[in-house]
C-alpha cells in the first residue's frame, strides 16, 4: 500500500500541474494597447519637453 502512495503523489501532481497549466493559458479577454500607447506618448512628450530646455550650468 506504502508503494502504491508513493507512485499516486507524482501522478496526482502531474494532473494538478496541468490543469494548472490549462488555466494559466486560458484565453483572456482581449484589452487594446490604446491606452498604454497614449500613456507612452505623453511620458515621450515630457521627456523631450525637459531635455530641450538645456542643461543646467551649460
Amino acid at each position: 500500500m506504502a508503494v502504491l502512495a508513493w507512485l499516486l503523489i507524482p501522478l496526482v501532481a502531474a494532473v494538478a500541474a496541468g490543469l494548472w497549466g490549462s488555466w494559466a493559458n486560458r484565453t483572456r479577454r482581449v484589452r487594446s494597447d490604446g491606452p498604454e500607447l497614449d500613456g507612452y506618448a505623453r511620458f515621450r512628450e515630457a521627456m523631450e519637453k525637459k531635455s530641450h530646455s538645456g542643461a543646467p550650468g551649460a
